[in-house]
């Protein structure tokens, strides 16, 4: 099976996200940044595989995401890399976030950074945690799927 081609417009991707959970619904959400967060972003400097997202008060926050910053960075500012950032959600994209969240076995994992328009975005999704047989399992039919396609390809 081939590689799935990467957007242009993709910043970053939590690959470990699809591989410890069922990802269900997606949904996408703003991001605040600082200035030197964005151009750290632009020059595609950035870690979201231990980051979650944490509900509270009505709002999202952004946790555990690494952003560390260029060297042209100002020394005026105290530069946190690993700062929580907050998510920008309309009332019932929250609403459906904290009624799955509420469910039993669900959480709330961050997949992709890209850009959309001029604005940065975070796809969130819905997700459940895998055990390890169904990591297996899924191991085994991408396995299978990659051998499918060389066995295509030779004949």
């Amino acid at each position: 099976m081939a590689k799935k081609p990467v957007s242009p417009n993709t910043i970053g991707l939590n690959k470990k996200a699809s591989h410890d959970f069922f990802l269900e619904k997606r949904i996408e959400a703003g991001i605040v940044l600082q200035g030197w967060e964005v151009k750290s972003v632009r020059a595609g400097r950035i870690q979201l595989v231990d980051s979650y997202i944490l509900l509270k008060d009505g709002e999202a926050w952004l946790i555990g995401t690494q952003i560390p910053p260029l060297m042209t960075t100002s020394t005026h500012f105290k530069i946190e890399p690993q700062r929580t950032r907050k998510l920008l959600l309309h009332k019932t994209e929250i609403i459906k976030l904290i009624n799955a969240k509420e469910r039993e076995g669900y959480t709330i994992v961050p997949t992709k950074l890209y850009w959309h328009k001029n604005k940065v975005k975070l796809e969130i999704a819905i997700a459940k945690g895998k055990k390890q047989h169904d990591k297996r399992a899924s191991e085994k039919d991408r396995d299978w799927q990659r051998e499918k396609q060389r066995l295509a390809k030779h004949n």
